[in-house]
């Protein structure tokens, strides 16, 4: 199959780019039928990316790219050790490390558990309402 250079648009950065011939041969003999949608610069840079989250290879034939997260780093509002979310805190809310976070679902658990043991517990109402 004869192929001829195109020129492609970046969907990151908006910049044109060249797919060569060459790359879209070796596209083809990897089985891979889609065209690139980022330039080499983006696709560089998300590698290095995953590479520093630690993130699986967005590179693997037929591997769907990881969304990248934003990762703030914060102090636990319950003990104050520094750790790091996987979202960027907002609204004042509390943040809390793993170790106080589980011990926050629980106690809400507890809370929960026992308010039904209560319900359950209360005599239930014998009165007909009349009219």
């Amino acid at each position: 199959m004869l192929f001829s250079d195109k020129s492609l648009t970046c969907k990151d950065c908006q910049k044109a780019f060249l797919f060569t011939a060459g790359e879209q041969d070796f596209y083809a003999s990897k089985g891979l039928v889609h065209e690139p949608g980022r330039c080499p610069e983006c696709r560089n840079r998300r590698k290095q990316q995953a590479i520093a989250l630690n993130l699986p290879s967005v590179s693997a034939p037929g591997a769907i790219p990881p969304k990248l997260v934003d990762v703030s780093a914060v102090a636990c509002a319950e003990c104050g050790v520094e750790t790091t979310v996987p979202f960027r805190p907002r609204l004042a809310r509390p943040v809390y490390c793993k170790e106080c976070y589980i011990k926050q679902k629980e106690a809400a658990a507890a809370s929960a558990e026992s308010a039904e043991v209560a319900v359950e517990a209360a005599p239930a109402s014998t009165e007909a309402v009349v009219s």
